[in-house]
């Protein structure tokens, strides 16, 4: 029997605040456990919640860049459970009235599809403690500095039909969330967490099968890999005669298998209510102006842009809006070249290479985009060639200063001087009599041969284009 599947994702993405939703309690990480948790956050008799302007803000920017209805009131619910990293024993979050409603983002699948997957919702809520069991020998250790950490929980309708749909619909909502500047996306640090709702059904059936859930992947290739293993799972269970239960699972990436963590817990079984001590949030239109004001372009319209304007291919102007950064970086490289296409080569060629290599990125790379400007100038207008300037290039990026002063201390700028390049040719030919014969017998392959003594001869400093005219002439019959 053919099946299809069915995948829905919720995606949990640490907000950019200083401080927690609901206390002034720090969001830094890294810091010794328990050591940014205050009163409110360890939930103790008689404290109050204090909701944070700023995350709110950060949601409704979420919701514009996704086209998405913005609520004019939302409000917050306790969402009832236990768990030891949960100290007031229910979680703040948004229920009925969520902040963000109903949107959509298109992904571009590997054969160049563009499809549209729904958001239902985005909402609010504050993440819960951590616990720790590696250093506990027989027992579980509870570090609270997570707990109350501002998250936007963004779910998607079951609009995947793949694992590979499922990640590029999860790296277009994490490239979203990093070019807004609502989140830094980090996955090791858990600012990105992915839970995939998986299920299966006969191809042609509408009704939805029962669907497992798999929390916590915090990485694309493993969100892949869960569910690919969880897909085949159900199908095999199916048919040999089991049924699908709906539960909770993790995925073990040493084991690259899913494993039941336990029963799925329905809505009712949390007892939402309204949170008593937070009052609606009301957004009016002045709120949401100043929230959005300064949206920057967004991924797609930046990509189409860079094809427009810059004339580049759509595979390079995917590159290079990967990131916000990288895209800003890009731009500033091809305004003050004057060369966007020959800009596009060298930062999605050398510069990426260079930052690939030693695992490093933009904020910390040795070049300015000025810089690597300049050295692509000094290309056009003749002073080095394409050849010399990766040179000039690797001396950038160890420190050596700009073009000019790479150029000027290495003795590097291109030989144009006709007269001299003659020279040098008429000594090659002289020198190599047989060559000469066999080119004039018809073996054009032999040409090359020339061209390589006159780069090697002049230190690969002669002007290429120059090279070739000449010898051209000098060797016709």
């Amino acid at each position: 029997m053919p099946w299809e599947t069915v995948i829905g994702l919720e995606i949990h993405t640490q907000l950019a605040t200083q401080s927690k939703i609901f206390s002034g309690a720090p969001t830094a990480f890294g810091a010794a456990p328990n050591t940014q948790a205050c009163a409110i956050d360890l939930g103790l008799p008689g404290v109050l919640p204090v909701l944070n302007e700023r995350a709110v803000k950060l949601a409704v920017r979420f919701g514009k860049a996704i086209e998405a209805e913005i609520a004019p009131r939302s409000i917050f619910a306790r969402k009832n459970y236990f768990y030891p990293d949960l100290p007031k024993g229910y979680q703040i979050s948004q229920y009925e009235l969520p902040i963000v409603g109903r949107g959509q983002v298109e992904i571009v699948l590997d054969d160049g599809t563009v499809k549209t997957v729904g958001v239902t919702r985005a909402h609010l809520e504050e993440d819960a403690g951590k616990s720790l069991h590696e250093d506990f020998h027989g027992l579980t250790g509870i570090d609270l500095n997570r707990a109350g950490t501002p998250l936007l929980e963004i779910v998607s309708e079951p609009d995947m039909r793949s694992p590979q749909e499922a990640v590029a619909y999860a790296k277009k909502i994490h490239q979203l969330v990093r070019y807004i500047g609502i989140s830094d996306g980090n996955m090791q640090e858990g600012s990105f967490r992915m839970d995939a709702n998986v299920s299966v059904r006969p191809v042609g059936q509408k009704a939805l099968g029962t669907r497992a859930e798999i929390k916590n992947v915090n990485s694309f290739r493993f969100l892949e890999k869960a569910i690919q293993f969880e897909v085949e799972r159900q199908i095999d269970l199916i048919e040999g005669g089991g049924t699908v239960v709906q539960e909770t699972r993790l995925y073990d990436a040493a084991k690259d298998e899913t494993r039941s963590m336990r029963g799925k817990e329905e809505a009712n079984d949390y007892r939402y209510f309204p949170d008593p001590d937070l009052l609606p949030v009301e957004i009016d239109a002045a709120f949401l102006a100043e929230a959005t004001a300064d949206l920057p372009e967004l991924p797609d319209a930046k990509r189409a842009r860079f094809q427009v304007d810059h004339g580049l291919s759509e595979y390079d102007a995917n590159l290079l809006t990967a990131t916000r950064e990288l895209a800003d970086y890009f731009e500033t490289v091809a305004r003050d070249s004057g060369e966007p296409k020959l800009a596009a080569n060298w930062v999605g060629g050398e510069l990426m290479a260079a930052l690939n290599k030693t695992e490093g990125d933009l904020a910390g790379c040795p070049i300015s985009a000025t810089r690597l400007a300049g050295l692509i100038r000094r290309i056009q207008d003749g002073t080095i060639s394409g050849k010399i300037a990766k040179q000039v290039f690797e001396a950038m990026w160890n420190g050596g200063g700009d073009a000019d002063q790479v150029i000027e201390a290495q003795g590097l700028r291109q030989i144009t001087d006709s007269g001299a390049i003659e020279t040098l040719i008429d000594a090659i030919i002289a020198a190599n009599p047989d060559q000469v014969e066999q080119y004039r017998a018809g073996k054009d392959k032999v040409f090359g041969f020339f061209v390589g003594q006159a780069m090697k001869q002049s230190g690969g400093k002669a002007n290429p284009a120059q090279v070739n005219d000449i010898l051209k002439r000098k060797l016709a019959p």
